[in-house]
């Protein structure tokens, strides 16, 4: 029987109501120690699948299942990876990075009040799972 090492992601775990991945890797260590993410994340902005085919690892696989289903705001996908948004920014930006997710811009200058308000909502709900 052999013991995973220290730093092994544990599985994905699905809980019926959020997707996040237990682990008992320290958030520096799914950065690889990075801080802050190469592309500008706003909160509320929304992230949408782009090519799955680039992705290998467990972490990423889950945000893109995430994304698959929804079109979730960064703080969406941190609060049901259950990570810091500070990580999930920097985990998401590494995706964009080699082409696997986008970035929606969430309102634009044109925008009505309805998505406004519906932004606003959104963004709540994120930072109240978080």
């Amino acid at each position: 029987m052999g013991i995973d090492p220290p730093d092994a992601p544990v599985a994905d775990v699905d809980d019926g109501d959020s997707i996040h991945v237990a682990s008992i890797v320290r958030p520096y260590a799914l950065t690889k120690g990075r801080t802050a993410p190469r592309v500008d994340l706003p909160v509320e902005a929304t992230i949408e699948v782009v090519s799955a085919e680039k992705v290998g690892d467990d972490i990423g696989r889950s945000i893109l299942d995430l994304c698959a289903a929804q079109n979730p705001s960064v703080a969406e996908i941190a609060a049901q990876l259950r990570q810091p948004l500070g990580v999930t920014r920097v985990l998401l930006a590494d995706l964009v990075d080699v082409g696997a997710v986008s970035v929606r811009a969430t309102l634009t200058d044109r925008a009505t009040d309805r998505q406004r308000h519906d932004l606003i909502e959104r963004t709540l709900r994120g930072l109240r799972a978080l």
